[in-house]
């Protein structure tokens, strides 16, 4: 078998807050196997997960620290500059904190950015350049 991306777990805070911002904000329900420990948001190919975060520092025997920006970010890729304004107000008015309002990018698409209320970094953006599948799927 190949290796292959198949889940991307967040440390929360609080997880019932976090949930409840993911369906509120972008329309994604808990997936089987979620409980009151970790939810599970399948993604067609990639689950989103969301675990207590001192829990998953533990699991992965770190620290709990986090700093302002851990050199990662998340992108929901949208096939219109519409879209992308429609999810990003929606993800500010189900809490998440605006960092870069949507806007002309240098790259020739449209996009912006906001913080999940545990500080991880989404990108919502349109590029011309790329297309999706019947599946909603982003060929590249």
């Amino acid at each position: 078998m190949k290796p292959r991306l198949n889940l991307i777990t967040l440390g929360v805070k609080d997880l019932k807050k976090s949930m409840k911002f993911y369906r509120e904000a972008l329309g994604w329900e808990p997936a089987k196997g979620s409980d009151e420990n970790i939810v599970f948001f399948n993604q067609k190919g990639i689950i989103l997960c969301l675990y207590p975060f001192e829990k998953l520092a533990e699991d992965a025997g770190l620290p709990a620290e986090k700093s302002s920006f851990p050199g990662i970010t998340l992108a929901i890729n949208q096939d219109s500059k519409e879209a992308v304004d429609v999810i990003f107000q929606k993800a500010l008015k189900s809490g998440a904190r605006d960092l870069i309002k949507p806007h002309e990018t240098f790259w020739g698409g449209y996009g912006g950015y906001f913080a999940d209320p545990d500080g991880y970094t989404w990108e919502v953006a349109w590029a011309p350049m790329w297309e999706f599948d019947k599946h909603g799927n982003l060929i590249i």
